[in-house]
């Protein structure tokens, strides 16, 4: 597995400060070096672990380069450190196939390195599109897009690129030109906007015509960004870079919203927007649906006994056990200390089984709410598999169950039957 990092610097100030970073965000494994002999004996060592190299330019036994083109020669990634900006340097080190190219200026210049190589660890699992018809650009942006570790997936137009959507549906980033035979970018961004929310996808537009009016109606149709051809190299990443971390931040909000604060578990919101998706697949394929509907047993003397950071325990705790055992389905905590699930594909009798197998497990669990004291927890819970309209309706009826659980004497499982 390729979870290390090569970091090679001679200075010992900047090597502190690397190390600092490396330790406080790096996501990878870092191993130092300070010259080119002991770089290349770590790196022969290490050569079926390392992901990426942060590399300086200018080593005591290696001032011109040498350790970066070793390294490029080998076909490895590299981002380069270098104590001065050189165009001519730079523009060599770029067509050479360097990740990135990073003065040493400032603490925002080292951790922009280190993170450079988060992102591109990160990139391994991010499909990219790219449409264009120019066979010579389209080989082009397929390598720029490699060497930043993208799975890079390609198409001629847009007709294309709308079946590959339909077989990749995992695809998170459009690159598309604006003219194109069959159906041109303007026209692609349409349709995927029709598929897609920008939550969802990234589009950016490409033209080599005059960009002032195209870059206008690209993103008024859809596209996130634009960008007039030919374009430099770093731009071009600076963009593709900006606007996937602005995707997964969207993402990271999104995700955040879904959640109960407390527990981490699915809200009731989310819940029942998925539960009515997972409730239409049911009926459309003719298949089975349970709804539980779950409630912890005498709570409330938890919360006046031990007080609320215990209870508070409890039912992250139980959270945890839910998640553990039963987190293949969907889970979520709907309020107070009562949780739901919905189980698609198996009978009532079945899903009764599975809860009470879950209620047994609990019982041989005890929870240690404040070092010293120590509770165990039981719940009732209700399942029906009769489906109606929504699963708000579904967990009306789950909860009828449930309290009937609760007057029968508590810590038991009804279902339909």
């Amino acid at each position: 597995m390729k979870n290390k990092v090569l970091i090679v610097e001679d200075s010992s100030v900047i090597l502190r400060v690397l190390k600092h970073l490396a330790k406080q965000s790096l996501e990878l494994e870092p191993i130092f070096a300070t010259s080119m002999v002991q770089a290349q004996q770590l790196y022969e060592k290490h050569k079926d672990e390392l992901f990426a190299g942060i590399i300086d330019l200018a080593l005591p036994d290696a001032p011109n380069g040498e350790m970066v083109d070793f390294l490029l020669s080998e076909g490895f990634p590299v981002i380069v450190l270098t104590g001065s900006y050189d165009e001519k340097r730079r523009e060599t080190l770029v067509k050479k196939g360097v990740v990135d190219y990073v003065v040493k200026e400032s603490r925002y210049s080292y951790r922009y390195a280190i993170n450079m190589i988060n992102r591109l660890y990160k990139n391994q699992s991010i499909q990219a599109l790219v449409v264009e018809d120019s066979k010579q650009y389209r080989n082009h942006i397929v390598r720029l897009l490699e060497a930043h570790k993208y799975q890079v997936l390609e198409a001629e137009n847009g007709v294309e690129a709308m079946a590959q959507l339909q077989k990749n549906p995992d695809i998170k980033m459009v690159i598309t030109d604006y003219n194109m035979p069959e159906m041109d970018g303007f026209e692609l961004v349409q349709a995927i906007r029709r598929q897609y929310e920008k939550a969802e996808m990234i589009i950016i537009g490409l033209s080599g015509e005059d960009g002032g009016l195209l870059s206008i109606k690209f993103i008024k149709n859809g596209a996130d960004d634009f960008l007039n051809k030919p374009f430099q190299q770093e731009e071009f990443y600076c963009r593709i870079t900006n606007n996937i971390e602005s995707l997964e931040q969207m993402n990271r909000i999104q995700e955040l919203a879904n959640r109960d604060y407390l527990t981490s578990l699915y809200n009731r919101r989310y819940f029942c927007e998925e539960g009515d998706k997972l409730l239409k697949q049911a009926e459309k394929n003719n298949t089975e649906i349970s709804i539980v509907t779950i409630d912890l047993d005498y709570f409330k003397s938890v919360n006046d006994e031990y007080g609320h950071e215990a209870g508070d325990e409890v039912l992250k705790f139980f959270s945890r056990e839910l998640e553990n055992i039963l987190g293949r389905f969907l889970v979520a905590r709907i309020g107070g200390e009562e949780f739901c699930i919905v189980v698609p594909g198996l009978s009532n009798n079945k899903v009764v089984n599975l809860i009470d197998g879950f209620k047994q497990h609990l019982a041989g669990q005890i929870v240690d709410v404040n070092d010293d004291d120590f509770v165990r927890i039981a719940f009732s819970a209700g399942i029906t598999n009769i489906k109606q309209e929504t699963i708000n309706a579904m967990l009306n009826t789950a909860d009828e169950y449930l309290y009937r659980a609760k007057e029968a004497g508590r810590n038991m499982v009804i279902g339909d039957d």
